[in-house]
């Protein structure tokens, strides 16, 4: 067994951190790590928090590690941030706002870049939560980026995912215009104290009462809090625990978890299809010689991508 393997399975703190870093890295070893990290997974539950920017999403994400915590349960927290063009990291650190949290050996957070994941997860995301999971966490918290109509990644995820709003945003017709009634198994109006709460949350039940919604035997409830007094918080986490039953009493927890495994396979088979792709028609030269003739307008692009995968066959 890999010896950061081994260091993470004893409860390393900085063994996490190390693998997670090789995973972001995309590090020689990293395949040999997820393989034998693996067979320690699944334990975990993995639950989602998306929304638009500026709902709040960090720091609600704070206040449930806050009361998971209180109930002694032990915390990883993903905060996926978006990619700084110049290097490659996160821009911003949800860590600054989870401080009180830093120094809690029941709580490990990483902030991580999409890496041009136009879905807000980067695949770097999902594996690292795979280390969390056999690192040992009970709760995994995936705080997206907040990136609007493409942030469905998170729902072939996480085992619940939240849609945080904001009221006084006009986030509830941006809701129903993205499509985000399909993601959301609970939804948060967050900032409850200020005005037009209580309408955002008659709007989005409203819409869920004409049907909508990803589950016709799950009526996504919606929830209201404030993280400034943490109104709301218990009622919330009681939400999600009674969702993870029904997904569990129902057969959906399973369900999810099979078609997650599914489409990390597919995704990692195309991964490696296209890295073999471009390694071959790169080898061959005939991708700058084709790519020539495109800019000449020799050849059409769809001429050129049948004549990549003619050299993949050859």
């Amino acid at each position: 067994m890999h010896e950061l393997v081994q260091r993470l399975l004893d409860g390393d703190r900085r063994a996490v951190a190390r693998i997670i870093t090789l995973i972001e890295n995309n590090a020689q070893d990293k395949e040999q790590l997820l393989r034998e990290l693996f067979p320690h997974t699944g334990r975990a539950f993995v639950l989602g928090i998306t929304g638009s920017p500026g709902a709040g999403k960090s720091s609600l994400a704070d206040s449930l590690t806050s009361y998971y915590r209180k109930q002694g349960l032990t915390i990883g927290v993903i905060a996926v941030d978006p990619t700084s063009p110049f290097t490659g990291g996160a821009i911003l650190g949800d860590r600054i706002r989870m401080q009180e949290h830093a120094l809690d050996k029941g709580v490990f957070i990483r902030s991580m870049g999409t890496r041009g994941s136009l879905g807000g997860l980067a695949r770097a995301t999902k594996e690292a939560i795979k280390a969390l999971d056999a690192y040992g966490r009970d709760i995994i918290l995936v705080e997206t980026v907040g990136v609007g109509q493409s942030e469905l990644d998170i729902m072939a995820t996480a085992d619940t995912t939240m849609v945080v709003l904001n009221p006084g945003t006009g986030d509830s017709i941006q809701t129903i215009k993205a499509g985000i009634m399909e993601i959301a198994d609970i939804f948060v109006v967050n900032k409850c104290d200020r005005d037009g709460a209580d309408k955002m949350a008659a709007e989005v039940s409203a819409m869920l009462d004409l049907g909508h919604g990803q589950n016709p035997n799950w009526r996504p409830p919606v929830m209201k809090t404030s993280t400034l007094d943490g109104r709301g918080i218990p009622e919330l986490v009681e939400a999600v625990s009674k969702h993870r039953e029904f997904a569990v009493s129902s057969g959906l927890f399973a369900n999810r978890r099979a078609q997650q495994l599914k489409a990390e396979v597919t995704e990692t088979v195309e991964h490696y299809l296209k890295e073999l792709l471009w390694q071959k028609a790169g080898a061959s030269g005939e991708m700058d010689k084709l790519l020539e003739d495109a800019a000449q307008r020799k050849l059409d692009p769809y001429t050129i991508a049948r004549r990549i995968l003619a050299v993949f066959d050859g």
